[in-house]
């Protein structure tokens, strides 16, 4: 269709319109793991719908056809879906009752989804770990891995969110896994020993440009020395 030119004037405050009206929060884990529950595209793009309509209108159990209508799908294929998606335990309905008016209501729910995908994640991070140690073997028999050695100054095995930080401070913010010890050993000596205090500490020796073992060696000394 061809735009007048009072149309393409307009353009500029419509697209700001748009902006205004803000965005939909899309869980990453859901883009990255759904073809691990078997989810076809139609039925992410449904769920990120329910979302949508939670998120931007306040909806929290929208019709079917309210579903239907924004959707390239007839409206038994949405129920078909639906019905997959409740059958399968990624969603979940929920009944209210409002204590004050008494008035019943239905609401969708996917912390089930989100459980799910938490446990791909996990899957995926012990895998990783796996990976690691193996690795680890081969690089140094006998040598312990850094998961290891963190469990033992830990006193227990390490979550998996502690498991992802170990990772990116190899993985994204390039550290050496002996400066990554050497943090550690810090925090022991400190006495204390959580992963926040850590990730200071490398951020320190970051920012200071202390790359060996060696030279945080002589910072922490100097430190010390103040």
């Amino acid at each position: 269709m061809r735009r007048s030119e009072q149309d393409t004037k307009e353009l500029p405050s419509v697209l700001l319109a748009g902006w205004q009206e803000g965005n939909v929060n899309v869980p990453y884990w859901l883009l990255r793991y759904y073809t691990q529950l078997r989810l076809q595209e139609q039925d992410v793009m449904l769920i990120l719908h329910v979302m949508a309509f939670k998120q931007k209108e306040n909806k929290d159990f929208p019709t079917f056809e309210e579903i239907q209508s924004r959707m390239s799908i007839p409206q038994e294929k949405v129920i078909a879906v639906l019905q997959k998606l409740l059958k399968e335990g990624l969603l979940r309905i929920d009944e209210e009752t409002d204590p004050l008016s008494a008035v019943h209501s239905e609401k969708y729910n996917w912390q089930p989804l989100m459980e799910r995908l938490a446990e791909c994640r996990l899957e995926e991070l012990l895998e990783e770990r796996a990976a690691l140690r193996r690795q680890a073997g081969a690089d140094a028999s006998g040598k312990k891995d850094i998961f290891t050695i963190f469990e033992k100054e830990f006193g227990r095995p390490l979550t998996p969110m502690e498991l992802e930080s170990i990772s990116g401070w190899m993985d994204k913010d390039g550290y050496p896994e002996e400066l990554i010890l050497a943090g550690l050993k810090e925090a022991v000596f400190a006495g204390k020993v959580h992963f926040r205090y850590i990730d200071r500490i490398l951020l320190e020796w970051q920012r200071n440009r202390i790359k060996t073992v060696e030279q945080a060696k002589e910072h922490s000394q100097k430190f010390r020395a103040r």
